[in-house]
């Protein structure tokens, strides 16, 4: 048999500026390198607020047969930065005041150790920012290990928040690449999160040597509604990553290249039931994934049968997501969903019901520069 060994990604960077409205699917390619050593901005911006907070949404990877490749970010859930001019910090330095939320005795508040704290230095770096010091607070609304993108989140917020208290000098394609150093550094070097988690909707990450995006856009006039169960269980990605097998045969990779390109067409149709098709037919690394969450191969027999278009691993795991059209089913296909996860796999489990992001992270308040903080 036919074997194709498989080779990580390559670390390189580039991206035009685009319209982020244009109903085509728009390629970014990324031509900076990381770390980065130059900022891009030829004069240092200056602060246009005293203090800003952004919103990052989670985000649910690979969709089946697009590992490392596929993305999108889903409404509702996700995490929070406020950030602020703060004279106590080291003029070109960022420092971490507080972490709320979730799991946050497991984070550390050294900004070289920290997702946020790591793609907010990076944009930092970018603009040239060496006259103020940032102060940095982290809400994190995701669980960690949960497979919705918590360090993503983090670090698009941060990225988002520290290139908005700057008057919004760099493009998307910038902070993607910011995003990218953060997760390089604590789960591993893929986009399929982050640049979803900035961008919004689905994401293709077509190369990434040179790094070359696609905007995918699922129509508008279409319903689709993403059920999430998350169990509570942890997959750490790293540990996940490391039951990837070293070569694939050749009619797994024509399969799942088959299912990746019938995804992608889906997406572009506003095709839900083709989605959630392509979506269950991994061949490759949810076969890996799935027995290492309890539970996960009976809950997702349990979503097809509560009538679900699909479902598989988001990301890395432990979460499941399921794909229908209509709200109300998938909320029943949540519970059956949750009822497996307990019967199958002895795990208690949560379970919503989200809408696609489309707009991706963004500001959500901002305090003028000569109004008392």
């Amino acid at each position: 048999m036919a074997m194709i060994s498989y080779q990580p990604p390559l670390k390189s960077l580039t991206i035009p500026p685009v319209s982020l409205s244009n109903p085509k699917p728009v390629l970014f390619r990324c031509s900076l390198s990381l770390p980065s050593r130059a900022a891009v901005t030829s004069v240092e911006p200056q602060p246009v607020f005293s203090s800003v907070k952004a919103f990052a949404p989670a985000t649910v990877a690979n969709l089946g047969p697009g590992f490392d490749f596929l993305g999108c970010a889903v409404d509702g859930l996700g995490d929070y930065v406020s950030l602020s001019v703060d004279s106590n910090v080291h003029p070109g330095e960022v420092a971490i005041s507080d972490i709320t939320g979730n799991n946050t005795n497991k984070l550390s508040k050294n900004p070289l150790y920290n997702c946020a704290g790591i793609a907010a230095i990076e944009v930092m770096k970018m603009l040239g920012i060496r006259s103020v010091g940032l102060s940095l607070s982290l809400e994190k609304g995701l669980p960690l290990g949960s497979g919705l993108g918590s360090s993503a989140a983090s670090a698009a917020a941060a990225a988002i928040a520290v290139n908005g208290l700057f008057g919004g000098k760099l493009g998307v394609e910038e902070l993607v690449l910011a995003g990218l150093k953060s997760e390089e550094k604590v789960s591993g070097y893929h986009a399929d999160n982050v640049a979803p988690a900035i961008m919004g909707g689905f994401i293709l990450i077509r190369n990434y040597e040179p790094l070359e995006l696609i905007r995918l856009k699922f129509p508008v006039d279409k319903e689709l509604f993403f059920v999430l169960v998350s169990p509570e269980f942890e997959a750490p990605t790293k540990k996940m990553r490391a039951a990837l097998p070293a070569e694939v045969g050749m009619p797994h990779h024509v399969w799942n290249s088959s299912q990746a390109g019938a995804l992608v067409a889906a997406v572009l149709q506003g095709d839900t039931m083709g989605l959630g098709k392509a979506l269950s037919s991994d061949k490759i690394v949810e076969p890996r994934r799935s027995p290492l969450i309890p539970g996960m191969d009976g809950v997702k027999k349990a979503a097809i049968a509560a009538g679900a278009f699909g479902c598989t691993i988001s990301g890395a795991g432990p979460t499941a997501v399921a794909v229908i059209d209509n709200e109300e089913q998938g909320k029943e296909i949540g519970e059956r969903m949750v009822m497996a996860f307990l019967k199958e796999g002895n795990l208690k489990a949560a379970a919503s019901v989200k809408r696609l992001d489309r707009v991706g992270a963004r500001l959500i308040g901002s305090t003028p520069l000569d109004r008392v903080l």
